[in-house]
């Protein structure tokens, strides 16, 4: 998508990127998450680089510069590998913006960094059973299904839904 631009989020993404966060949670798994936790976990992320980043994709030739795609880098370290797993999280694509390219363009941006990176030794993400979409999606990106399964345990805080 030529008119994509590609960039690190700013401090003035944080609205953006947290009213993506709760619609892909209410979207992909039915869950409505609290507003104001949300956009202070967004603004954490932002504050401290140490918690991983944000990249966002914005029509380049459009006077507005709305965003209108996201994902978040968490980092794992790796002592088999002595280097991190880049993890994707919050994924989301403005449902007007979906089907042009926007996540593979924010996705080969942040393969063509992690592979450039010496302290980066691979990419992950996890993804709802049930969507199928996005498990085609990241398979055509050349991912491939991991032989893991994840298990949690959650501490729910107060004002967070839970399940």
């Amino acid at each position: 998508m030529r008119d994509l631009a590609i960039r690190y989020a700013r401090a003035d993404d944080a609205e953006p990127i947290a009213d993506g966060n709760l619609a892909m949670a209410l979207e992909t798994e039915g869950k409505r998450l609290d507003p104001d936790t949300v956009r202070r976990g967004v603004q954490a992320v932002l504050d401290d680089p140490a918690k991983g980043f944000y990249l966002v994709a914005e029509h380049r030739e459009r006077e507005d510069r709305r965003v209108v795609g996201q994902l978040m880098i968490t980092y794992e370290w790796s002592d088999w590998r002595n280097a991190n797993y880049w993890w994707v999280q919050s994924v989301y694509v403005a449902p007007a913006a979906r089907r042009a390219g926007v996540f593979r363009g924010l996705f080969t941006h942040l393969a063509d960094q992690a592979r450039r990176a010496p302290s980066v030794c691979g990419l992950r993400l996890y993804v709802e059973r049930e969507n199928l979409a996005a498990q085609a999606t990241y398979a055509a990106l050349g991912m491939r299904h991991a032989r893991y399964h994840l298990y949690e345990v959650e501490f729910p805080r107060a004002g967070e839904p839970t399940g």
